[in-house]
């Protein structure tokens, strides 16, 4: 079976489901219509907790109006070639979504990106970490996680230690066929989001110190863009973040922050500050370089 004719037809088996999923839930709540609700997007940098934030998106099927869309990540990348998305083929799958579903993705600022995320008819939240944990989760996950990753090859056949993936994880492969930045180059695109006054940003640190209190902005968020709650507001708190569990995400390793101190020689944090120091003092990780 050809691999486009395959695609297709996953693709329309996952928007059958979806329908049975939300005639379900237009019954459990059919004093309230879906057209009522926002699209939920969990938006994320790669590997900084997006995992946990569609953990807390699985909850507000419980507690309202929603309806797991079932749909793959939308990104900016394809994976397995590194080849970059066009935007006809994004736009597609943005327009897939229908009120009150829940979708994520790994999507950039781009301002075109930025007026349907932060449409009215979207509830999107954007989570960030610190970007010395990414790259840590960055080597492993593209070395023992992910084998058709892009790069699985290289960080395996040619790179023979955690030292040289990390180097590269944080140096980028400028040279190679899909140039890959170095981690600022890579953060430079999703900067827009922080600014975003339609967008609720998070940081993964947070959400792992103090899921409660995450857990209530975003709901409180989604109600401000028109998601209506159907129980109380405290025990539908509880009730999202009853939905994390890190041990469930398939690229779950530690589930901590501040990793990469034990990760770092001084000649990576040497790297990391030429590179990167400046990301670090924007974002709000350090206040300086003498770290």
């Amino acid at each position: 079976m050809p691999n486009s004719l395959r695609s297709n037809l996953i693709q329309f088996a996952k928007q059958q489901r979806r329908t049975l999923r939300r005639m379900r839930q237009q019954w459990k709540y059919r004093s309230i219509s879906l057209m009522n609700a926002p699209i939920l997007f969990a938006n994320s940098f790669p590997k900084s907790g997006t995992h946990l934030l569609t953990q807390i998106m699985e909850g507000f099927p419980l507690i309202g109006p929603a309806v797991n869309s079932g749909m793959p990540a939308v990104v900016m990348f394809d994976g397995a070639t590194g080849r970059e998305r066009s935007r006809r083929e994004i736009l597609k799958e943005l327009e897939l979504l229908s009120f009150g579903d829940t979708s994520y993705g790994h999507l950039h600022a781009l301002p075109w990106i930025q007026d349907i995320l932060s449409s009215d008819n979207f509830a999107t939240i954007f989570i960030l970490r610190d970007p010395r944990d990414v790259v840590v989760s960055h080597v492993h996950y593209v070395t023992d996680i992910e084998p058709n990753h892009v790069h699985h090859a290289y960080y395996t056949q040619v790179l023979h230690s955690f030292d040289e993936r990390l180097k590269t994880s944080i140096l980028g492969r400028p040279d190679a066929a899909n140039p890959f930045p170095d981690i600022a180059g890579r953060f430079a695109p999703f900067v827009g989001w922080l600014g975003n006054n339609g967008v609720l940003t998070l940081k993964y640190e947070d959400l792992l110190a103090d899921p409660f209190t995450l857990s209530s902005q975003i709901l409180d968020y989604a109600i401000k863009r028109g998601f209506p709650l159907n129980m109380e507001r405290n025990k539908a708190v509880e009730v999202l973040v009853s939905k994390i569990n890190p041990q469930k995400s398939p690229t779950f390793r530690k589930g901590k922050s501040g990793g990469w101190k034990n990760a770092f020689t001084q000649e990576h944090m040497d790297i990391f500050k030429e590179v990167a120091s400046q990301l670090l003092i924007d974002l709000g990780y350090e206040k300086d370089t003498n770290w």
